[in-house]
């Protein structure tokens, strides 16, 4: 006959108790207590595991002075029998701490029992994380926190590029721990949850069918399944029946089903196949393989209906939670284990009289200072919770699961190059979302306007234009079938229902799938919707009438320099002629004379550089190097000039006749836009307060010939697209000017989050680089070359000073450095004249420095020759006594020149009657002029 399962409870307790004995010896005994769930697996496995760990323990420790007593209770898998277990174990037992209890919602209550008695929790099983929101001492979670694994979950649907998932969880404590944590870990992937199915864990099969059906007719594809196990079969035996584990659906498995996939039959796994689960991993050691041949053994013996266990997570947290306890209990070195009894009447009630143990404290402390090497691998406890490991990506197969990935805080997913084999035995990856066959057609909303018909235009339920072509040709080119049916957003009448934002909102609150037409990108709407991809140019600009530049024909001449500029290269001419005339005064007779002679000369070198046709030589090094770096500049400045001057001579000869927004700012005529766009309030906020809406391109043109004066207008502002198409119809009138603000174009719009987003704007980049957008824009514009690229916008050529400031940077630098160091040489030169009026006045010693200044410097090489024909003639009027040719008041002509001596020969030779030189003259002059001659 077997033994009930009350007997073999008995049986262990028993065995426990004389091995205890056996090796005590003299230790001291402590009483702990175990709540589980005695009749379910865990509780089986959980229990048979504790009682190992401690029999090993004590069996490698034989000289500890301590030894755990177990004191099994059965909770029998409910909130009240697990709170009772506790009391009792407390009042009548007086455990030190307790082991358990198996789910979170029993381990709620025990835990402030704990507290209040002092005795410390531990559970390997409760792993929801709203139970550390208790903040007590004495509540010891040694197991993974659902929270935990939150991250692992989100790489996994970001490595999938999945938007959206559906949450499928169990409606208890349990089931809303980890919802937001793991709503926040999917956000920070861009994944959403669009719809949260709730699951009774008493629900009938009807029940779940009726859930499960609803979510069929849902466009997502993903299900993240967050239960306890046994609602999960009953949940996946229906999704198997009903089709849902067929080819295009993703299942994810947290963690409280995956880590007891080794434990389900082979008919619970199949109808689990394919889907992919999130399991603690566990490294593998010798150490662990010993203990799973051994417990195996024995479970065997003692559970005879069990032929083929598998040991999973929940038993290694067992083992190695009451290893840690005997470890703690043993390092508080107390001598005694006792509890301090309540005073008070005998009319108290069980919670009344509950003891407080007194060594609770010290197995607190010493079990947050506990580490050791476990069978899950580093074991090591912080702030009551156990450190979080790693987890495994597991896919279900018959066999329980084959791993296909790894995850670490540190490293992310780590994928190990395994084929994943999805539902319906494919390789191929879910995309997940799809159009349910069973679903609704999608409802594509399409605004009804006036004008501008070839982007789009509604006749009763009919759809036409630009937007609407574009929009087929995209969908044609999706690598799958999208069923639609084009709405008008119109009232029964025809007329239009709403603006374009008002088209939006209908979207988002559901209205529509979708919307399609001249939509604008812009920043406001993308809060409510979002957008593909933009298939037409972006911007807004302005338009603005032409008018012939007849006008001030005289004058084009003046139009390519900027004011500033022309001022600037005035003063620089100006002053590139100062610099030279100081560089070259002393030295060059050509920038000598009479003051109005210089100030003539210096300005006339100066301005014929413009034509490079200046005559006077330089001689000086300095004013070559100022004159050299000049050229260049008026090289630059020439020919900018010249190709700004062509350009304004040959080009269209229609100007705008408002160029910039700044004009309309000043003087503010009427402006346009198109009614019912985003523009109106654009101008607005730029300050443009008169403004007036059209409708059509017909219209705008009749405005714009008006003008503001007749009840029309001076400009309007649209976007791209529309200003291009008037511009094609009228653009020999009108123009482009400036300002050019940015927009994302025309796109189709979906309600936040939808999964048709991404592929739709895959397929609107292949429409648009393909031929078939060419022949879009030539069905419904006309444009014989493809494009509107060759409508010319009318912006501003002149040259300012902003792109010439760096070269006259550089002129003026080298010119005021060549100045300094002409200076520098000046005055060192010079340095013994001005001596002479050190003791002078400021005034005396400027006028002093200027009459130097204004001298011939006799030592420059050019005056060197002239020097020694004057020597000459000097001892020519030596001999005969004469001075001829000097000058009444100095013995030296004030001027020399290279024919001084010629002229001074011939007077002498009149004064002396002689018609021939006389040779003994010309011998003295001869001998003169060699002697005083520079020496080869």
């Amino acid at each position: 006959m077997k033994p009930n399962q009350g007997s073999r409870r008995a049986l262990w307790f028993i065995a426990g108790c004389v091995l205890l004995v056996a090796t005590a010896g003299e230790a001291q005994n402590v009483s702990v207590g175990v709540v589980l769930d005695m009749e379910s697996w865990v509780g089986k496995m959980g229990l048979s595991c504790i009682h190992m760990s401690l029999s090993e323990f004590y069996e490698a420790n034989s000289h500890y002075n301590t030894r755990i007593v177990l004191h099994p209770k059965d909770s029998a898998a409910d909130v009240v029998g697990a709170a009772a277990a506790a009391v009792d174990l407390i009042k009548n037992n007086k455990v030190e701490a307790i082991l358990g209890p198996t789910t979170s919602m029993q381990t709620n209550f025990v835990i402030k029992l704990g507290h209040k008695a002092h005795v410390p929790i531990l559970t390997f099983t409760a792993s929801t994380p709203p139970l550390a929101s208790y903040r007590s001492p004495y509540f010891f979670r040694l197991t993974q926190t659902d929270s935990a694994q939150v991250a692992a979950i989100s790489a996994l649907v970001k490595a999938y590029n999945w938007r959206q998932v559906v949450l499928i969880y169990q409606d208890d404590e349990f089931g809303d721990g980890m919802l937001p944590y793991l709503i926040d870990a999917l956000q920070d992937v861009n994944a959403r949850v669009p719809y949260r199915s709730v699951i009774d864990p008493t629900a009938t099969e009807d029940q779940i069918g009726e859930e499960l059906y609803k979510l069929m007719t849902m466009p997502t594809r993903v299900f993240l399944v967050h239960m306890q196990p046994s609602l999960a079969i009953r949940l996946f035996a229906k999704a198997n029946k009903i089709g849902m584990m067929r080819e295009g659906y993703a299942w994810i498995l947290t963690d409280a089903i995956a880590n007891l996939l080794d434990s389900m039959t082979s008919s619970v796994l199949n109808s689990m196949e394919g889907a992919l689960g999130v399991k603690t991993y566990v490294p593998k050691s010798m150490e662990l393989d010993r203990f799973k041949i051994k417990w195996k053994r024995e479970f065997v013996m003692e559970n005879s209906v069990l032929t083929d266990p598998h040991l999973d997570i929940f038993g290694l947290w067992a083992y190695d939670a009451a290893r840690a306890l005997a470890m703690a209990i043993e390092k508080t070195g107390a001598k005694n284990f006792t509890f301090e009894n309540p005073n008070g009447s005998e009319n108290l009630t069980d919670l009344q009289t509950l003891g407080v143990s007194q060594n609770g404290e010290k197995i607190v402390e010493a079990l947050s200072k506990t580490k050791f090497m476990g069978l899950t691998g580093n074991y090591e406890i912080v702030n009551g919770q156990l450190q979080s490991a790693a987890f495994e990506i597991v896919n279900v197969n018959s066999n329980g699961g084959n791993r296909v990935g790894l995850w670490n805080p540190e490293k992310g997913l780590l994928s190990n190059n395994m084929t994943v084999i999805w539902p319906g035995n494919t390789a191929a990856a879910p995309k997940g979302w799809e159009i349910p066959t069973a679903g609704k057609r999608l409802r594509i909303g399409v605004p009804v306007k006036e004008g501008y018909s070839e982007f789009v235009t509604v006749n009763g339920k009919k759809v036409e234009g630009y937007c609407r072509d574009v929009f087929d040709a995209v969908i044609e080119a999706l690598p799958y079938a999208l069923p639609f049916d084009y709405i008008p957003f119109a009232l029964p009448n025809g007329s239009s229902a709403g603006s374009y934002n008002d088209l939006i909102m209908q979207v988002n609150r559901g209205v529509y799938d979708g919307a399609v037409g001249d939509l604008t990108i812009v920043e406001n709407r993308s809060r409510y919707v979002d957008f593909t991809l933009p298939f037409t140019e972006s911007g807004v600009s302005m338009i603005v009438p032409t008018q012939a530049n007849s006008k001030n024909r005289a004058w084009l001449f003046l139009k390519p320099l900027t004011l500033d500029l022309w001022i600037t290269s005035f003063c620089f001419f100006v002053f590139m002629g100062f610099v030279v005339w100081i560089l070259e005064h002393r030295i060059n007779q050509d920038f000598r004379g009479p003051p109005t002679h210089q100030i003539g000369t210096s300005l006339w070198y100066s301005f014929c550089t413009m034509v490079f046709a200046q005559r006077e030589t330089l001689i000086s090094n300095l004013a070559r190097f100022v004159v050299v770096i000049w050229f260049f500049v008026v090289f630059v400045l020439t020919q900018s000039y010249t190709a700004s001057l062509t350009s304004l001579l040959t080009v269209q000869q229609l100007q705008p006749t408002i160029t910039n927004i700044n004009e309309l700012l000043k003087t503010q005529p009427w402006v346009g836009y198109q009614d019912g766009s985003f523009v109106g309030g654009l101008l607005t906020s730029v300050g443009i307060k008169n403004l007036k809406s059209y409708g059509s391109p017909e219209e705008l043109d009749e405005l714009l010939k008006l003008g503001s004066s007749n009840g029309g207008i001076d400009a309007a502002f649209d976007e791209m697209p529309y200003v291009k198409l008037f511009l094609s119809m009228f653009g020999d009138k009108y123009t482009m000017g400036d300002p050019n603000y940015k927009t994302d174009g025309f796109g189709f719009a979906f309600p936040i989050g939808s999964p048709l987003v991404a592929d739709i704007s895959r397929a609107v980049l292949n429409v648009t680089e393909s031929e078939k957008m060419n022949q879009l824009q030539r069905k419904w514009f006309k444009n014989e070359d493809n494009s509107w690229s060759s409508i010319s916008k009318i912006t501003s050529s002149r040259l300012n000073l902003s792109s010439f400031w760096g070269l006259f940077l550089i002129a003026g630098t080298a010119a005021i450095i060549a100045l300094l160091i002409y200076f520098i040489i000046f005055f060192y030169k010079e340095q013994h004249k001005l001596s002479h009026a050190s003791n002078s006045s400021i005034g005396s010693k400027i006028r002093a420095l200027l009459r130097i200044y204004d001298k011939i410097d006799l030592t420059s090489h050019t005056f060197r020759k002239s020097n020694h024909l004057q020597v000459a003639d000097n001892k020519i009027h030596a001999i005969h006594g004469d001075s001829v040719g000097a000058s009444p008041s100095s013995n030296y002509p004030s001027s020399p020149s290279n024919n001084s001596v010629h002229d001074t020969s011939c007077e002498f030779f009149s004064k002396s009657g002689d018609v021939t030189p006389n040779n003994q003259v010309m011998e003295m002059v001869i001998h003169s002029t060699m002697e005083f001659a520079p020496q080869n």
